[in-house]
């Protein structure tokens, strides 16, 4: 597990329901749908889920049903965060 000392530093910056992530390790700034803030929320918040059980969180605060569609939105959203570095490899 990364420690908080070792982690690049972020900045959030929210307007409403979306945002943009500036990573100033490497100079990348990354805007951030609101479905896609919401889960980064959820996995700041909820570090080492599986992406099971980050979909039942995501389905109760967007107050949607927790369905293999979102299951596969969850999915594909933890890959794209991970390959933006946003997000660990599992």
């Amino acid at each position: 597990m990364t420690q908080a000392a070792t982690a690049p530093p972020r900045l959030l910056k929210c307007w409403g329901d979306e945002a943009v992530v500036y990573d100033a390790a490497s100079g990348d700034t990354h805007y951030l749908k609101p479905l896609t803030l919401t889960l980064y929320q959820i996995c700041r918040d909820h570090p080492g889920c599986h992406a099971t059980m980050l979909a039942g969180l995501l389905a109760e605060r967007l107050s949607v049903e927790n369905t293999p569609q979102l299951h596969e939105v969850v999915s594909d959203t933890l890959d794209s965060l991970r390959k933006a570095g946003l997000l660990e490899s599992a």
